[in-house]
């Protein structure tokens, strides 16, 4: 298998520009990620899907975020409209394992049907009172336990139907005050408070994708977890989390610098891929001349990643709602 450029890239707009597909035949990125503004009609995004792996020549993985609630880049008539994933969690109580499953083998047979096999979700970050807003319900529970079990839950199924998932945000941005897109949330908590935060990461660890988190954790190093050394082998060795580490997003604001010198700080700390989404031309072409092509570590991570994703099984998804709507009434709005 070819070296991979240690990037994952977004695109501009519904479909690709020529001057897109040259790009990316050259760049040839891991993968790439869609949003919104590149999901118009289920026919164009299939189009487009095809048009990404087209232009590496392989079957590229291509993510996208559909969590539910404010995080979801697909909105009727493509995909189902879903709640934020801690309500859901919580008003299904006991069985919300059960529902979580079903609600992900759902959003894991939408994206299939359009081409598209990787979702950043399960965000395993620990929901607590500071949680900033922009983050909160965005998780699946109050406690590490409870995070851990349902996140087990939610990424099962997106392998079952056939979607990688992205576990995030590691170590855990739970206690975060600020918005990571606009400032650079911290937290004082000492090692033995942060224990809880990393601990459900530590019981998926074994997953082959994850993202870190923009977020400063004082008690380690004073810098970004994205950006420090410490923090990344903090992942490696006491999380063990062994599988492909992206950057969250770099063209966020939590980091200082420009997008390059952020992604290339990203990778020199241990990062195996930086993830740039906004589809700007010459942010994407500095990200790659930054980045450069994978590691052996890297590459190694990223083809065992594709290995572990699995062909679509036919789904009733009739089927599954009906089941999920006897758990959850509310499920859908």
């Amino acid at each position: 298998m070819s070296r991979f450029s240690a990037a994952i890239l977004g695109c501009a707009g519904a479909r690709l520009t020529e001057d897109e597909r040259r790009f990316f035949a050259r760049a040839n990125p891991f993968g790439f990620i869609l949003f919104s503004r590149n999901c118009e009609t289920a026919e164009q995004v299939r189009a487009l899907t095809a048009e990404l792996r087209d232009a590496v020549g392989r079957g590229a993985p291509i993510f996208i975020d559909q969590e539910g609630g404010r995080v979801q880049r697909l909105r009727p008539p493509l995909a189902t409209e879903w709640r934020p994933p801690l309500d859901d969690a919580t008003d299904a109580g006991d069985r919300a394992a059960e529902a979580l499953a079903l609600r992900y083998a759902i959003i894991a047979a939408e994206l299939r049907a359009l081409g598209i096999d990787g979702n950043c979700a399960p965000a395993l970050d620990v929901a607590r009172a500071e949680t900033h807003p922009f983050l909160r319900n965005r998780l699946l529970g109050t406690d590490p336990d409870t995070v851990a079990r349902l996140g087990r839950a939610v990424a099962e199924a997106h392998l079952a139907g056939g979607v990688l998932p992205v576990i995030k945000h590691i170590p855990g941005h739970g206690r975060g005050t600020a918005d990571s897109h606009l400032h650079l949330p911290r937290t004082d908590a000492d090692r033995d408070a942060l224990d809880s935060d990393f601990a459900p990461f530590a019981a998926l660890s074994d997953l082959p994708l994850g993202m870190t988190a923009h977020m400063v954790f004082e008690a380690y190093d004073a810098q970004a977890a994205t950006v420090s050394s410490t923090m990344i082998g903090l992942i490696r060795d006491r999380i063990g989390f062994g599988g492909l580490l992206m950057t969250d997003d770099i063209s966020m604001q939590a980091l200082q610098g420009g997008v390059a010198s952020r992604g290339r700080a990203a990778l020199d700390a241990g990062c195996d891929a930086v993830l740039h989404c906004n589809g700007d031309a010459d942010e994407m072409r500095a990200v790659i001349d930054a980045a450069g092509p994978m590691t052996d570590a890297g590459q190694a991570r990223a083809e065992a990643a594709l290995a572990a994703r699995r062909p679509a099984p036919p789904v009733d998804i009739a089927a599954l709602r009906a089941k999920l709507d006897a758990l959850l009434p509310a499920s859908v709005p």
